[in-house]
């Protein structure tokens, strides 16, 4: 038996605070009269209580008081069944630098084609001739006197007659014109537009690449060839004044060419 003072001690050892014996203890302390009291009901406690009584009592009612069997609705286990998770969008990393998409290229700029053409009549012939070096002809210029040697082997004058100034390109140092080379080729072809107008030619000799080009819209594969040129007529291509001086060899196919041609110009100087 263990008196009064070490049964405190025990049970506070074991933190219990309040308790109740089951029968009178010896050489214990009376009970207070306040642990006997009915514990107090509250309101919320009844309120869930009735809550929970009423579905059961209507059931009971509701089942019928005939012997028929009862069907009892057996619940199955639900089984979850794992939905597929969306499917995670991919990560877009930006792209470094090598491999960034490339942008648009934009049209290159073409620098306006350079060139200076000097224009000459000799007999029923215009030529238009390239000035290497941009200057006038000069009485003695190595190049001039080529000239004098070719007019007089195809049968015209040999002392042609220069006109206007040199056709030089492009027209301005500044300024927002267009001087491309199309606009390059307008401005030649409607130079000698003007020119045929004021007396018409028999055959117009295009000299030099700039010449064949943008007078005759051909290249370096037409050098020797006879062609037409719309509204200016009959036209020959011929390599310039320094290639043929440069390249000697150059020389007989001119010749050749304009053994063919002569007559053109023979018949109407004659």
């Amino acid at each position: 038996m263990l008196n009064e003072p070490r049964r405190r001690a025990y049970l506070t050892a074991m933190q219990v605070v309040s308790w109740l014996p089951r029968t009178d203890l010896p050489f214990a302390a009376p009970s207070r009269p306040e642990l006997l009291a009915p514990l107090p009901v509250f309101e919320d406690e009844v309120a869930d209580s009735a809550e929970s009584t009423a579905p059961a009592q209507a059931g009971h009612a509701a089942t019928p008081a005939s012997s028929a069997p009862v069907t009892r609705t057996v619940e199955r286990p639900k089984i979850e069944v794992p939905r597929p998770s969306p499917a995670a969008k991919p990560v877009v990393k930006p792209l470094k630098d090598e491999e960034a998409e490339p942008a648009v290229a934009k049209a290159p700029v073409v620098p306006p084609p350079r060139f200076a053409l000097q224009l000459l009549r000799a007999g029923s012939c215009l030529l238009l001739v390239e000035l290497a070096t941009g200057e006038p002809f000069q009485s003695r210029d190595p190049s001039y006197l080529l000239l004098k040697d070719m007019l007089r082997a195809a049968g015209l004058p040999d002392s042609p007659q220069i006109i206007g100034e040199p056709v030089r390109w492009p027209l301005l140092v500044r300024g927002q014109m267009d001087q491309g080379p199309e606009a390059a080729r307008d401005f030649v072809q409607g130079f000698l537009y003007a020119r045929t107008e004021e007396e018409p030619c028999t055959c117009l000799w295009l000299i030099g690449l700039p010449a064949i080009r943008f007078a005759g819209e051909v290249d370096a594969q037409s050098y020797n060839l006879e062609f037409q040129v719309e509204g200016l007529g009959s036209a020959w291509a011929l390599p310039g004044l320094e290639l043929l001086m440069d390249e000697p060899q150059r020389k007989a196919d001119v010749w050749r060419a304009m053994r063919k041609l002569m007559a053109r110009w023979k018949s109407v100087n004659e």
